[in-house]
């Protein structure tokens, strides 16, 4: 609402603080941002910055052992750090092309090794495969 000359210098805020450098910390960039005119005291009102991405860290754990008894099933499930997060999963056995189970676990019948793959919106990775051993 000033009036700007040509030689306005533009200050951007982090926090109420005076942004000299950008860090990412745990995997998330939460920002608030506001600017000021040098020279002015006025400092804007603060801008929240949402970063989206692709699942990421996909990892499949195994709640129970991963070897067990002929008729008895071992439960996977398959985490990501994701924004927004990952809603669908989809499973596979390695050296197959089709998708053996689909949602956040998967009960394994039989040996052999598992992967997942997790989704949102802006993309999609897959896990490294475990294995189920049947005794």
């Amino acid at each position: 609402s000033c009036t700007l000359t040509d030689r306005a210098t533009f200050i951007w805020y982090r926090n109420s603080q005076p942004l000299t450098e950008r860090r990412d910390r745990n995997n998330e960039l939460l920002l608030q941002y506001s600017c000021a005119l040098h020279g002015h005291t006025y400092i804007s009102p603060a801008v929240h910055l949402n970063v989206m991405y692709p699942p990421k860290n996909v990892l499949v754990s195994i709640i129970q052992s991963a070897q067990f008894w002929e008729g008895d099933s071992v439960t996977l499930i398959c985490s990501s750090d994701a924004n927004p997060p990952a809603l669908n999963f989809s499973w596979f056995k390695e050296n197959q092309s089709s998708a053996v189970g689909s949602g956040q676990s998967f009960s394994a019948l039989q040996s052999g090794r598992f992967y997942c793959e997790a989704h949102n919106q802006h993309g999609s990775q897959r896990s490294d495969a475990v294995a189920v051993t049947v005794k």
